[in-house]
């Protein structure tokens, strides 16, 4: 199955357009803070939110605007979460939807919203509300880019992505643009994740495709453990491929949930990668579980373990601690059946065989463990599943940036 990784991000599909500008949620005039993701035609709609108990007020009210399973266009503002602040929080979201409806000739319900930022402050709606006009007025094919930077928080880099495949004789094009860096635990993490397609597709499948897709690809990163109030995928597919409609779970679909897992799969390396402070991406490989279950919590616990990634940060090989974060898990396992290894481009190291210590160079531990992509690959040897969680290492610059993140 081939897929054409192509330029774009969210305006590679047919119909879809954007744009990003400052409008001064944001002290620096110089940062973007506001987006929009528009479709020229409606669209079949999705989303997926935070299992925090506390939510930010874009959340009800997407959530309440995708229940006919339709939508739009998106609004996103960074600089302030929207969160915690009551009745105020959720009448500037839903003003938020009417006053871009209002300039794109929709209705409110046409629009869902997400905020990203600081949480407890009210929302400057007022600034929202002067720069709508103008994010409007720039909407493009070109967009993607200004969009892409008006939703990043303490993103170092901005994450964007396109492919092409084909179904029957037609060209079909998935785009998409995230943010997240910190308070990343997902179901999901503060990660934004915006999805657009041109294939024509059942809402109900949509739907379907999207949580299949999001369980392996984003629901495996963590970067520090906290599920954030904001977390957010949305979908839109608005059928200008112009395929025939996939309304059954046939080889079409198939290949589009393929393309679909492919390309957001690297969207969530990418946002693991640039967990706040990191200097490396790890990967946790878990193998030979009795259930995914229960891959994906024990590789969660490891990749959350701070002791797990100070070791990493060090480049120190101290698989003990691997095998202590796996037994806290509260998972039902064999500590004298496990197995580890560490690898990277510079090569491979066992290091501990049937939860027993194995003999190795320190000097080829440093070397394999100081690249910036390290695999912590761990068999269970008690069944036939897997699981793949990413995250980062542990720095000082991790505390450096949330001990002044309000500032």
């Amino acid at each position: 199955m081939n897929f054409n990784y192509i330029k774009g991000g969210v305006t590679a599909p047919k119909g879809f357009l954007a744009s990003g500008i400052h409008c001064g949620l944001k002290k620096s005039n110089l940062k973007k803070d506001l987006a929009l993701i528009y479709s020229e035609v409606p669209a079949a709609a999705s989303g997926m939110f935070t299992k925090n108990k506390v939510k930010g007020a874009p959340i009800s009210i997407s959530k309440d605007h995708l229940s006919n399973k339709k939508a739009q266009a998106i609004i996103v503002n960074s600089g302030n979460a929207n969160t915690c602040n009551g009745t105020d929080g959720l009448n500037k979201a839903k003003k938020m939807t009417c006053l871009q409806a209002k300039e794109l000739n929709l209705k409110a319900d046409d629009i869902l919203v997400a905020s990203t930022g600081v949480i407890g402050v009210p929302l400057n709606i007022d600034a929202i509300k002067s720069g709508i006009p103008l994010l409007t007025q720039k909407l493009s094919k070109e967009g993607h880019d200004d969009a892409s930077s008006a939703i990043m928080t303490t993103d170092t880099v901005k994450k964007e992505l396109a492919l092409e495949f084909t179904i029957g004789d037609k060209v079909v094009t998935i785009g998409a643009m995230a943010k997240g860096s910190g308070m990343i635990e997902p179901n999901m993490g503060t990660m934004l994740s915006f999805i657009t397609t041109d294939i024509a597709i059942t809402p109900e499948l949509l739907d379907e495709a999207l949580k299949s897709c999001v369980k392996v690809t984003y629901n495996r990163v963590s970067v520090d453990g906290d599920t954030s109030t904001n977390d957010s995928v949305f979908i839109l597919a608005n059928g200008l491929a112009e395929n025939n409609l996939i309304s059954e779970k046939n080889e079409d679909y198939e290949t589009f949930l393929k393309a679909l897992t492919d390309l957001n799969t690297i969207m969530a390396r990418n946002i693991a990668k640039d967990g706040e402070g990191a200097t490396k991406l790890l990967e946790c490989k878990i193998s030979g579980a009795k259930t995914e279950e229960d891959a994906s919590i024990l590789g969660k616990s490891v990749i959350n373990s701070p002791l797990v990634k100070t070791a990493m940060f060090g480049s120190d090989a101290n698989w003990g601690r691997v095998l202590c974060a796996l037994g806290y898990a509260n998972i039902n396992f064999d500590p004298e059946k496990v197995d580890v290894s560490f690898q990277s481009s510079k090569g491979e190291l066992n290091v501990c065989k049937s939860g027993s210590s194995l003999d190795f160079d320190e000097d080829k531990a440093k070397e394999i463990l100081s690249e910036d992509e390290i695999i912590i690959d761990i068999n269970l040897n008690s069944g036939k599943y897997g699981a793949v969680i990413w995250g980062c290492d542990l720095t000082y610059e991790y505390v450096k940036i949330n001990g002044d993140y309000r500032s």
